[in-house]
Order: structure tokens, then sequence, then C-alpha cells
């Protein structure tokens, strides 16, 4: 069988749903996905390994080896899209539509159109002995929990000196980001009727009084915490959703906060969760309330590789561009807790992720493929130095 045309890649990754999503049922496995890049890549040489990720039926990793040695080169990417409303788009999400010199479809530009161009780049290379090895990562569950991600940082694997994930930085290398965490904070009271404060305990009002320490937590954050790289230089909390209460005349028992911070990098989440866990408390006591506290999920932590690494220097040179910051999170911790030292660069644009009519500039393909090979010379074709 003859290795698909890069466009026939292309149409054929948009064409094998892969939605990762906290809503169980909008999730879907990401296998289609999955076995497509393992038999093109296998077709190259790659030694092909599927990882299934435990507890989660449907969804597996895949890392592609071709040579071998201590050190090497992973680009690596992730294989999920987010959920979509094809009613909002001009054309169809699960399809290939090439239209004003652009590729559109779910994933061409966040980012499943970033593997057909790292086969475009390597084919080349194929039949030449490589010093050190490229690894071709492919994970799951970016969109949603990161799973895939914590997966290998939890096995070990797979091993390299450099890496470069492709997320969508308009071919502009990226060498920091910050960290997110998502919380809850539940807080359960006493119903009674209203015209009797008494009778009941407010959640709300209690709340309000959690809300006021987190400000002030924030706030003190922001005063120890800075950092010049970032367009918002300090980390953020933002207050997203409260749900509480069903009536005017009734004291409110229960109250539910969800938000999020995003910590800049040197910031420890288990310090700050520490931190938010010491001001609760007190609060319980003096309102009588039980609140409970827990992240809607692990997080990731923040990001930031050297800037005298070999990858990012090799970068700058490629792409004529300082390697900079970005505010959204992406699987870059994880692999620097493998040992890489990573950096996000990648062909699409972040302003086109997920929304509708996502799509990839076709004049960002031979930039992204030149840069690719260039890597590849650079950090598997020659002897690793010492």
């Amino acid at each position: 069988m003859s290795l698909p045309s890069l466009k026939q890649q292309f149409a054929a990754l948009l064409a094998a749903p892969s939605i990762s999503c906290t809503q169980a049922d909008l999730d879907q496995s990401n296998l289609g996905v999955i076995h497509l890049l393992a038999d093109w890549l296998g077709q190259l040489g790659f030694a092909c390994d599927i990882q299934p990720i435990a507890g989660q039926p449907g969804k597996a990793n895949l890392i592609a080896t071709l040579g071998s040695g201590p050190g090497g080169l992973v680009l690596a990417g992730h294989t999920d899209t987010v959920p979509c409303n094809p009613e909002r788009w001009s054309y169809e999400p699960f399809a290939l539509t090439e239209a004003d010199n652009r590729w559109y479809g779910l994933g061409s530009c966040d980012m499943k159109g970033f593997f057909p161009l790292i086969i475009e780049a390597v084919k080349d290379y194929a039949d030449q002995p490589f010093q050190q090895p490229l690894i071709v990562l492919a994970t799951a569950d970016e969109e949603s929990s990161m799973s895939g991600a914590r997966a290998l940082a939890a096995s070990g694997q797979p091993k390299a000196r450099h890496a470069v994930i492709g997320e969508p930085t308009g071919l502009r290398p990226i060498r920091v980001h910050k960290g997110i965490m998502m919380e809850r904070i539940d807080i359960i009271g006493q119903a009674g009727h209203s015209s009797d404060p008494s009778l009941g305990r407010n959640a709300i009002e209690a709340m309000h009084v959690v809300i006021s320490d987190l400000l002030e937590l924030r706030s003190a954050w922001q005063k120890r915490w800075n950092n010049p790289l970032f367009s918002v230089p300090t980390p953020t909390m933002n207050l997203g959703c409260i749900h509480g209460g069903d009536n005017p005349n009734r004291i409110c028992a229960k109250c539910a906060l969800e938000f999020d911070i995003r910590p800049l990098p040197g910031m420890d989440g288990d310090e700050l969760r520490a931190a938010i866990h010491a001001r609760l408390a007190p609060i319980a006591a003096e309102r009588q309330v039980q609140i409970d506290y827990q992240p809607l999920f692990p997080g990731v932590p923040a990001f930031e590789t050297a800037a005298d690494a070999p990858i990012v220097a090799a970068c700058e040179r490629l792409t004529g561009h300082s390697a900079g910051s970005v505010a959204f999170a992406t699987e870059g911790p994880y692999l620097n807790q493998l040992g890489m030292q990573t950096l996000i660069l990648g062909p699409g644009d972040i302003d086109q992720a997920h929304q509708p009519d996502e799509f990839l500039a076709l004049d960002r393909i031979e930039p992204t493929v030149r840069i690719l090979r260039g890597l590849i010379e650079q950090f598997c074709l020659q002897p690793t130095r010492p």
C-alpha cells in the first residue's frame, strides 16, 4: 500500500472524529486517528507502539520511533479535538474543504494537521541512517483531561533530549506558558424561612466571605509574582460561575463556585491549593457551614524551557523569531518532566482554534516542512554532541 499524499492524509485525519470532552455523551475514541498515523509511519520504517490509556477504553497514545540512541528529537501533537457546532460552520467540520487558499476542517489548525506535515518532512530522509532517533508522539485527550500526556509522564517514556509540540503558534517559537487550574468550592449550610435568619445558615453569605478571601489571596499573589514575558504579567484568578439557592424567601442551603487560576512558572499548584484550604477552614467554623474544596481536574503546570536550550536556539534560527510566551496551556510541562527540552511551535494560529470554520492557511505548509526538516537534520542525522 502506497503512502497517501499530504492532502489525502490531511483529509483522512479530519474524517476520523476524535472529540474529547468532559461530557461523556460528547466524548469519542481517538483510535481511528492513532491507527491511521501508525499505518503511515509504519510504511516509513517507524516502529509503532500503541499504548492504551488505563481506565479509558478507546483512548491511546502512539509512540513511533525511527532510529535509536540516547538523544534525538520528539515531534509531538494531540489527536483529539474540541466539540463543534456544525450548524455554525460554513463547511463540513469532518471533511477537508479547500477554499481561499486554506484547508478547512475540525482539527486542521489544532492540531491534527501537524502530523501530515511531519510525515512530509521525514519521508525524504526515511532511507538515511539516523544518528539519533526521531520519535513521533501522538497523544489522547489534550483538550479535556491531559490524560494521554499524564500517562506518558507516569510511564517515563518516551526518552529524548529535545521536543517540539506543534500547537498553533503562527510558526513563532514558544518556550514559556502559564499553567491552568480549575477548582470548585461547595458550601452546604442550612435552609430555613427567610423571616428569621437564626433558622438557617446561609450558604450564599458564607460564599460571599469566601470570595472576598479569594480576591485578597489573588491580590497577594499578583504583588508577589510577576513575569514580564507575558502580556498579562501576573497570575490570574477568574471567578467563572456560581450557583446557589432556589427562592428569595428561603435561606440558601447550598452554593457552589467554580474558578480558574493561571499560575506563572515557578508557582507550585499544591502550594496554591494549600493556601486556599487555609483560608476556608476558619470561614467554615465561623459561619457553621460545611465547605468542600476540590480541583475539577489535576491541572496543567506552568511551562518553561531555558532560553539557551539547543532546541530554542535551533527554532529561533529556523524561524527568524525569538522565543516568546503564550497564555494557553499545552502538554509541554509533561515532556519536560520526562527530561526533554521542549518548545511549542506549529503552523496554525490560536485565533482559529476552537472556532467555527477552523482552517490552516496553505502558505504555512512549506515553511513548516522546511523547519521540521532543519530540526531532523540537526538533531537526528548528525551525531550527538557530548
